[in-house]
């Protein structure tokens, strides 16, 4: 026999208490969208037949989620965060906003307050010199007319050799491989880094511990994330994958776009290197972007999402 009671009067007006509409306190809004997930919860524990043992191991998986900070990489192999990305792209065909560069997820990782500088940066702490290749980054930001947009905020971070990040992999420098770059007269950034790579989910963990269930991988190709802003101009969060990585057209987050694939040409070459001021095999990726107009000065801004220290 299969009992459902969620949607009898007596349990809809459970849950409006428990929302708080019977109160005049509080935010509006956190009680409406309370009320649904409660609502919500409630069909998918009678529709599935959730036992009580499977409720509560439920609820010990999102403690252990939170205490291991793994929240935003969860929502991210879960496909959730690319969700959001389809449903701006979506909005913004509906009012026939089109072009430019294609936005895609922005992760966990950013850290505010990067070093800036104007035109040319380099990256790396020179602590992996001599395991790491050098890469040289380049390329122009313009706007929806193709012209060149000077003054532009290239805000960029990626990974190191062993696919941490600064700022979370405490053995690194603070904002090693971050940096915010100021496009020059003709639009251009510049940066000397090193090649990052790919990472996985902590085996350990409860995200790889949730895709395991799943049946899937929890690895990333070697990629590099930016924020691309300028005055009038709409704020772009998006990264581009390194050509050639085993996991380019398999993330497990769901980042991969077309037109966001960054080729990477290595060179041996001594006199290349030479003459780049470098010793050995180093790497040159080109990726150039453009931004839309901003609709509104609030399109400008990057989301309100909370991030690693204070917004600069």
């Amino acid at each position: 026999m299969t009992v459902k009671i969620s949607h009898s009067p007596e349990v809809q007006q459970f849950f409006k208490e428990a929302s708080g509409f019977q109160n005049d306190q509080g935010n509006t809004r956190m009680k409406t969208v309370t009320h649904r997930i409660l609502s919500d919860a409630a069909r998918i524990i009678e529709d599935l037949k959730i036992t009580q043992d499977e409720f509560w191991k439920a609820v010990d998986y999102i403690n252990r989620l939170g205490g291991r900070n793994e929240a935003g990489l969860l929502v991210a192999g879960l496909g959730l965060e690319h969700f959001l990305d389809l449903l701006e792209d979506a909005k913004d065909a509906e009012v026939g906003l089109t072009g430019g560069t294609p936005r895609t997820i922005e992760g966990p990782l950013y850290v505010a307050g990067a070093p800036i500088v104007e035109g040319e940066a380099r990256m790396d702490d020179g602590s992996e010199d001599g395991v790491s290749t050098v890469m040289f980054l380049h390329g122009q930001v313009t706007g929806p007319d193709g012209k060149p947009l000077a003054g532009a905020t290239v805000d960029l971070w990626h990974a190191n050799t062993q696919g941490n990040y600064s700022y979370f992999d405490k053995s690194q420098t603070d904002y090693n491989l971050r940096r915010r770059i100021i496009t020059d007269a003709e639009g251009r950034y510049r940066a000397r880094s090193i090649v990052p790579s790919g990472y996985g989910c902590s085996p350990d963990g409860p995200t790889q511990e949730m895709l395991n269930q799943l049946g899937r991988h929890g690895q990333r190709p070697a990629h590099i994330h930016f924020f691309i802003s300028a005055p009038g101009h709409r704020h772009l969060t998006t990264q581009i994958n390194l050509s050639g990585d085993k996991y380019l057209w398999d993330d497990f987050a769901y980042a991969t776009r077309d037109g966001l694939i960054g080729d990477i040409h290595f060179n041996d070459d001594p006199e290349a290197a030479h003459a780049r001021g470098v010793e050995g095999r180093f790497a040159e990726v080109e990726f150039d972007f453009q931004l839309q107009q901003a609709p509104a000065p609030t399109a400008e801004q990057r989301s309100r999402r909370p991030r690693a220290l204070q917004e600069a």
